[in-house]
This record gives C-alpha cells, structure tokens and sequence, in this order.
C-alpha cells in the first residue's frame, strides 16, 4: 500500500473551515515572530495567557443521543458549506506546540443519557478490513459502478493520515484500526479513496470528527496511491478534490475523491462519486457497529 497526497477542496471552503485554518496561520506567524523579538520570559508570558484562552462547543450532548441511538451521529461532512451536526459535548483548548499550528486540546465526553444500547454496542469487536469492504466491485442505487484497485488496513493509524490529525488522537485511546480502499469508475478517470477509521471509544471518534470536520485540510487523512497493476496514474500532489466525512457509532469514514490526471473540472460529477461510495461505505459500517449484519463478533 502506498499513501499519497492529500491535495485541497475545490472551490471555495467552508467558511469556519477558513477562519480556523486563517486563525492556524496567523498564530503560527506570531510564534515565530515571538521567538525571534521577544525574550523568553515574555513568550512564557503571553503563551500562559493563551492557554487560558478556551472555546467551548456547545448544545450538542442531545445530537449524540438522538443519533446514536439511530445508530449514526452524522449525515454528512460538508466542506462546501453544506450542513455538519456535532459530536459529543467538547471543549477545545488552544495549546501552542512547535513551530507548526498548533492542535488545541479538545475534551468529548458522552452525555449522562446516552442509550442504554451502546455498552453492547461498542462491546463488538471493531469492523474488519473485509467487513467494511467486501467486494471488489460496487454498484450504486444510480446504476454507477466502481472498482476496488487497492485495500490496506493498519493498526498503526498515523501511516494513513496527517501529523494533526495523528497528534489529536494521541489526546484519547489509540486509534483501534484504519482500513482505506481505493476506487475507480468505470471510465476509470476518478480515484475515490474511503478510510474507515475506527475507535474503541465514541468519545475519541468524536473527537476526529469534530475536529475534521471545522478544518478538514488539517485534520485529514491521506488517499492511497494506485498500486502498479492497476493500471492508473498518480494523482498530482497538491490536486482539487473532494473530501467528505461522516461518524458512525465508533468509526469515522473519510471520502477523498480526486481526478487521476489532476483536472480541477468536473466538480459536480466527482462529488456525486465521492458522495456516492461514503454513503455505501457508510450504511456497511453502520450495519455491522448496529449488530445488524447477522454476526456475534
């Protein structure tokens, strides 16, 4: 398996996304600035103050319930504008690390009425490369058709996605497993690749959801490379594309969907595509982490 680029939304993003990641840039040049024109003392200073600085996510504790009990948090990650419900009550606490933006401490926790389901639930072993991708072939209710070229899985979770998203993890329970496939349509120009990224705790799935969903350039995980027999082109570094995410009840799926030749045209159509195989994606993790495939664990 090889991990590729993670390339950049197309179009314009969404518009917390920007603010925060705006927000990255600028702490980031005031740091560095820091550094260099203040003596130590006052940079200890001023990064006490900032430490003290909180910003709370509220209403949210009821989202979960509701949704958990339906057996999915979230819909739909939407880093054109569109919608995103929230994960579990959290607190993020911007704490300064390095010279790179900084990843703030976020604290999820479940609401006191979480379903009484959910010990059985999360009892389950987490779903298996084969379980989250069966087949080879996928047909969509549109009629469209892909092909799996490529599936990794790992249990050593930062291979497969950014430092960010790698370090915000470490704030809870390790990440249990990362399964990724790659998938072309049938003219074989897309290369859609789904990671399911799963978690013993619903606390730390939130966590990354919450978190790639407000900056999912940051918080983002890689798309796979195509392997040599299949037969495709490496997607340019630093391509458009569309990348989509959704929460299950212990997993986050991730959708990264990109041209093979780097065009930045077709948005409409690589959307449906990325949409399309996240939602497939999405309703086999969810029939497996519901008990709903027929299977004990």
């Amino acid at each position: 398996m090889t991990f590729g680029d993670q390339g950049f939304p197309y179009g314009p993003p969404d518009p917390y996304a920007q603010f925060t990641a705006e927000q990255h840039r600028i702490e980031q040049e005031r740091i560095a600035q820091e550094r260099i024109e203040q003596e130590r003392i006052e940079q200890g200073r001023i990064r006490r103050r900032r430490r003290n600085r909180r910003a709370a996510v509220a209403g949210i504790g009821a989202v979960l319930v509701a949704a958990v009990a339906a057996g999915v948090v979230m819909a739909a990650g939407d880093d054109g504008g569109g919608p995103a419900a929230a994960p579990p009550a959290a607190t993020a606490t911007a704490t300064p690390s390095g010279a790179r933006s900084a990843v703030p401490s976020v604290d999820a926790s479940l609401p006191s009425d979480a379903p009484s389901s959910l010990p059985s639930l999360l009892a389950r072993p987490v779903i298996r490369p084969e379980q989250a991708f069966p087949s080879k072939s996928v047909r969509l209710g549109d009629g469209s058709r892909y092909s799996r070229v490529d599936l990794a899985t790992t249990t050593d979770c930062a291979r497969g996605m950014s430092a960010e998203l790698a370090e915000l993890i470490q704030q809870g329970e390790k990440c249990s497993r990362l399964t990724a496939a790659l998938f072309t349509d049938a003219d074989r120009r897309s290369q859609v690749t789904v990671t399911v990224l799963s978690f013993a705790r619903v606390e730390d799935a939130s966590r990354v959801f919450m978190m790639a969903s407000m900056d999912p350039v940051t918080y983002q995980v890689v798309s796979l490379d195509p392997p040599p027999e299949a037969g495709l082109p490496t997607v340019p570094p630093g391509s458009a594309g569309v990348f989509r995410r959704v929460m299950t009840v212990r997993s986050v799926v991730f959708a990264n969907g990109q041209w093979g030749d780097g065009s930045e045209t077709g948005e409409a159509e690589l959307t449906a595509q990325t949409e399309g195989l996240l939602k497939h994606v999405m309703d086999t993790v969810v029939a497996y982490e519901d008990g709903e495939d027929g299977e004990s664990g």
